[in-house]
C-alpha cells in the first residue's frame, strides 16, 4: 500500500485507502467517452482524499486522473462549484487541469460514501512529486515563475462571482470569519455550521484561546478590511501544485488542484502562498525557517504582473498571521469528528491553530512582518 505524506514526512498510515481497479472501474462506467480500465499507475501521496493515475486501453484518452473524496467532506455541489472556477480560469487563458463531465453532463459522481472527480492528464513536469506542501521551491527562479503565474490567476477570476463555500464546506482556504468586523462571534457562527467541530471544541478553551492568540491579530486587520476586494483564489498554491515546463525557465505549464479554493480575495491568496512556502513550518522550532529569498522572489513575479496597491500591501501584512485559522479549525473536525483521530486533532489545535499565529510574535515572526512592507515597496503600488 502506498503510503502518505503526514505533518512529519513520509508515514506508512493513510487516512483512505487507495483507489481499487475495480472501483475505478465502476466510477468511469458513467463516461462514455472513456475506454476500460487497464490498471492504476500510481497513487498519490497527499492528505485528505485518495487520487490516481489510471491507464486506459483502446481508442481516446489513454490515462486520466481519478480522484476520491469522503461526502462529508466534497458533494457533488461543492465540486461543480470548484469546476465552475476552474472552467473560468480556463477560458482566460491559466493552464489549469480540464475535468471531465458524465453522459449527465456532471462533473462529479457519488458512489456509496465517496465522490468522484475524473480529470484530463495535464500538460508539465511534476518535479514537486515527492515534496510535501509547507516545502520551499527548488529555486528562487520557480518562486518568482510562481509568483507571476499566481497573478495572471488573480487577474483571470476577476468576475467569477460564486459566493463562497466555506460557510460549510471544510478543507478550504476561507475567510468567512477572518474577514468579519468581529473575529469571535463571527467564529462562533462559523463553528456552528461546521459538521463535528463544536463538539470537538468543547472541552477546549477555544474562545479564551481566540481572544489571546488571535484577536490582537486581528485587531490589525480590522480597519483595512473595507478595502477588501472579494475574489476567488486558488487556495493552496505551492510548487506541488504545479507543473512546469520542459525548460523549467518557460514557466508553469499546468496548475493543478483547486480543492481548498475558496472566494476571498487576491491578497489572501497570495498570503496563503508566501506562507506555504516562504516558512519552513515543520523545521520548528530550529531558527531560520524564513526563506527571504524566495518570498523576495516570490512577490517580484507576482507585482511584476499585478501589483499591489497601498491598501493590499497593508492587507497582505494583517492576513499573514491569520490566513491557516479557518483551515486549521477545519483539520481539527476532519480528524477529531471524521477520523476518529484525536492525536491528530490536537496536533491540528494546538500547533497549527495556536502555534502557527504565535509564531508571528517571536522574534522571526516579527522581522517578517517588519520586512514584508519594505519589500513590497521596491515596486510602485497600483493606483485603487
Amino acid at each position: 500500500m502506498p503510503g502518505q505524506f503526514g505533518v512529519h514526512g513520509v508515514q506508512d498510515k493513510r487516512d483512505w485507502p487507495p483507489l481499487t481497479e475495480a472501483e475505478v472501474a465502476s466510477v468511469l462506467s458513467h463516461y462514455a467517452s472513456l475506454s476500460p480500465v487497464t490498471s492504476i499507475l500510481w497513487h498519490s501521496m497527499r492528505p485528505f482524499s485518495a487520487a490516481g493515475i489510471v491507464l486506459l486501453k483502446g481508442d481516446g484518452p489513454t490515462t486520466v486522473v481519478v480522484k476520491r473524496h469522503h461526502t462529508q467532506l466534497r458533494s457533488v455541489a461543492a465540486l461543480e462549484v470548484e469546476h465552475a472556477f476552474m472552467q473560468h480560469l480556463r477560458e482566460r487563458g491559466i493552464p489549469v487541469s480540464a475535468v471531465l463531465s458524465t453522459g449527465s453532463g456532471a462533473t462529479a459522481v457519488t458512489q456509496d460514501i465517496w465522490t468522484y472527480e475524473v480529470f484530463l492528464p495535464s500538460k508539465g513536469e511534476d518535479l514537486y512529486r515527492d515534496t510535501m506542501s509547507w516545502q520551499p521551491y527548488q529555486s528562487a527562479d520557480h518562486a518568482r515563475i510562481a509568483g507571476a503565474e499566481l497573478a495572471r490567476l488573480h487577474k483571470a477570476a476577476e468576475g467569477f462571482d460564486a459566493p463562497a463555500r466555506g460557510e460549510t464546506c471544510p478543507l478550504v482556504s476561507s475567510m468567512v470569519a477572518v474577514g468579519q468586523a468581529e473575529l469571535l462571534p463571527a467564529l462562533r457562527a462559523w463553528v456552528a455550521r461546521q459538521p463535528g467541530l463544536t463538539q470537538q471544541l468543547a472541552g477546549r478553551p477555544w474562545e479564551q484561546d481566540v481572544q489571546t492568540v488571535l484577536e490582537p491579530f486581528h485587531a490589525r486587520l480590522r480597519p483595512l478590511l473595507a478595502g477588501i476586494t472579494p475574489s476567488w483564489g486558488h487556495g493552496d498554491w505551492h510548487g506541488s501544485n504545479l507543473l512546469w515546463a520542459a525548460d523549467e525557465k518557460a514557466g508553469v505549464a499546468s496548475v493543478l488542484d483547486f480543492g481548498m479554493a475558496d472566494r476571498t480575495c487576491a491578497v489572501f491568496d497570495l498570503a496563503v502562498a508566501l506562507e506555504r512556502s516562504g516558512v519552513k513550518w515543520l523545521d520548528l522550532p530550529a531558527p531560520g525557517v524564513v526563506v527571504y529569498p524566495q518570498m523576495q522572489a516570490l512577490l517580484a513575479g507576482y507585482q511584476s504582473v499585478r501589483p499591489l496597491s497601498e491598501a493590499e500591501r497593508a492587507l497582505l501584512v494583517a492576513f499573514m498571521p491569520l490566513v491557516h485559522v479557518e483551515f486549521a479549525l477545519s483539520e481539527v473536525a476532519y480528524f477529531g469528528a471524521l477520523l476518529k483521530d484525536a492525536a491528530s486533532a490536537e496536533v491540528a489545535y494546538t500547533e497549527y491553530l495556536l502555534d502557527h499565529a504565535r509564531w508571528f510574535t517571536s522574534k522571526e515572526g516579527r522581522a517578517l512582518l517588519r520586512w514584508l512592507p519594505t519589500e513590497l515597496a521596491r515596486v510602485p503600488a497600483a493606483r485603487p
